[in-house]
């Protein structure tokens, strides 16, 4: 049957909704950890830090998987793909909530980032090909809300879950709605040849442009402080704040709603004024993370810092996955692929080294220091937006 004009956008916003909820609990999957850094840590008589390794290793895993997957698999239906990570997704589900060893996780971790570095690099540039040209700008915020949302929904609800039910029950959910999601790729998402092969050598030739090395280089360093940071917001927030453990769910849910907030400004702001929007990204995530040892003592202070956070970093994914477009515009997926493993990589190394600052100072330390690598962002964005000017001159 040929589709008519008007039933064919509705069959290719089902593709987006389909692809944004595979993002979204592919995020949820990967972060959870941070609300249940202390409980699953526990249970295997691992310290924080050592417990961090459970958002290092996806990270460091997806770094790699991004560029390998995306160019191994480049002649391959994304259709096909995306349904195969699904797969291995709901399979690591499941292994983290049976694991009854540290290694076990680990392993689980391992797949989980395999899946990130696949399903992103393949999915977050599907826009373009899900829905008409008019609604493609709109279509790559929906994907991209997965984002927030994941902190918004998929993190509190899931700590809330461990807290009440045990840490392993939110991962079994997590593994049952990843096979949903699955259906719903099959049902929604048309085949999707691949229109363009993504060679090491269209990587190269991107990462040989300007832009997209200073893109690179914010982009590590904005994530870096970050999940060196946000890793231990749990043990912060119970040992300095002194939150109880009922309450970590209600205070990472504020979070994840200004990150949405962060999210939907920057969607509206960061195509006509990029620069901007990261650098005040970048100075309030600093002046977040500068603030939290002092302020953060108390309940109020700790959720006014953490609604600053959460607006700061809701942003950073829009304004970085924008960079990277608007430095490579004729290599769509090589600029995803980018994105993806830069982003994992400096994921994975801020938490390992908050980590080995929490173990071996103190979190508030970790939270100093990221709040400074933050704050030489905010020069380097500024250095880039003067030499562009004086180039237009």
């Amino acid at each position: 049957m040929v589709l008519t004009e008007t039933v064919r956008p509705l069959v290719r916003w089902g593709g987006v909704v389909a692809v944004t909820a595979g993002i979204f609990l592919i995020v949820t999957a990967e972060i959870l950890p941070v609300g249940l850094l202390t409980p699953m840590g526990n249970s295997f008589g691992v310290s924080a830090g050592r417990a961090g390794w459970l958002m290092t290793v996806p990270g460091l895993v997806a770094a790699v998987a991004a560029p390998l997957v995306t160019v191994w698999t480049a002649r391959l239906d994304r259709r096909l793909m995306l349904v195969a990570l699904m797969v291995v997704l709901a399979a690591a589900d499941f292994l983290t909530a049976a694991a009854s060893a540290y290694w076990l996780q680990l392993v689980a971790r391992a797949m989980v980032g395999l899946t990130i570095g696949g399903f992103w690099s393949i999915g977050a540039g599907l826009a373009a090909r899900l829905v008409p040209d008019r609604w493609v700008a709109r279509a790559t915020a929906v994907i991209f809300s997965a984002v927030p949302l994941g902190s918004v929904l998929g993190v509190p609800g899931g700590t809330f879950l461990g807290e009440h039910a045990g840490w392993r029950v939110p991962f079994v959910v997590l593994g049952v709605l990843s096979l949903a999601v699955l259906v719903a790729l099959l049902a929604q998402v048309p085949s999707l040849p691949p229109l363009q092969v993504t060679r090491l050598a269209v990587l190269r030739e991107a990462l040989g442009r300007r832009q997209t090395r200073i893109a690179l280089l914010v982009t590590c360093l904005i994530v870096t402080a970050h999940f060196g940071t946000y890793t231990y917001v749990t043990p912060f927030l119970r040992d300095v704040t002194g939150v109880g453990a009922a309450q970590i769910s209600t205070l990472l849910l504020v979070y994840g709603v200004a990150g949405l907030v962060g999210n939907l400004v920057a969607g509206t702001t960061a195509a006509r004024h990029l620069r901007a929007t990261f650098a005040t990204s970048a100075g309030l995530l600093a002046a977040a993370t500068l603030l939290l040892p002092v302020l953060g003592r108390t309940t109020a202070g700790a959720v006014l810092l953490l609604i600053v956070w959460g607006i700061a970093y809701g942003a950073v994914p829009v304004c970085s996955m924008t960079w990277f477009a608007q430095a490579a515009p004729g290599s769509r997926e090589a600029a995803t692929v980018l994105f993806t493993s830069s982003f994992q990589a400096t994921l994975s190394t801020g938490a390992l080294l908050g980590g080995v600052l929490v173990d071996a100072t103190s979190v508030s330390t970790a939270m100093v220091c990221g709040g400074v690598l933050a704050s030489t962002i905010v020069i380097i964005v500024g250095a880039d937006y003067s030499r562009a000017v004086l180039n237009r001159q």
